[in-house]
């Protein structure tokens, strides 16, 4: 179980791609988030979110013995992240583009989670693998503001 911790962790060592594993893993997450999307009821977003988010509390102690403290290989957390950002957005709805929704929603989550404002980056305090977790969740969740905002302005999503 202790080898297969940092597998799942690092998404199927897709966060030990060079420059920016976070991004990588946030682009990963998208093909699961989409099928989600388009083929769950409403609360399936709410779902993968949560399981994304049991397994990056799961196996984060065991990613930092192995990698150090906040480990950039474990991606997983973004998983949860991205999911956050898609959590009440309806996709199979016939007025929106999907993939704009995608673009959209990963861009502003990458935006907050690399930038941490509104105190995304104080939640990376937190012991153990909640610190590793609920700054994504913040940044997923300002993500889905975003989103909601731009579609309620625009119409663009």
């Amino acid at each position: 179980m202790r080898k297969l911790k940092p597998i799942i962790g690092s998404f199927f060592y897709a966060g030990f791609l060079p420059n920016a594993p976070g991004t990588w893993g946030s682009f990963f997450a998208l093909f699961p988030i989409y099928f989600v999307g388009m083929y769950t009821p409403w609360y399936g977003m709410a779902l993968f979110t949560l399981l994304c988010s049991l397994l990056t509390i799961w196996v984060s102690e065991e990613c930092e013995k192995v990698w150090g403290g906040d480990p950039s290989p474990l991606v997983m957390d973004e998983f949860a992240g991205q999911g956050m950002a898609f959590i009440a957005l309806p996709f199979a709805s016939s007025n929106m583009n999907i993939y704009l929704l995608l673009l959209f929603g990963f861009l502003f989550f990458r935006f907050f989670d690399i930038k941490k404002p509104l105190g995304v980056n104080d939640l990376q305090k937190l012991p153990g693998g909640f610190g590793i977790l609920v700054d994504d969740l913040l940044a997923g969740f300002y993500a889905f503001l975003c989103l909601f905002l731009l579609n309620y302005l625009v119409g663009l999503v």
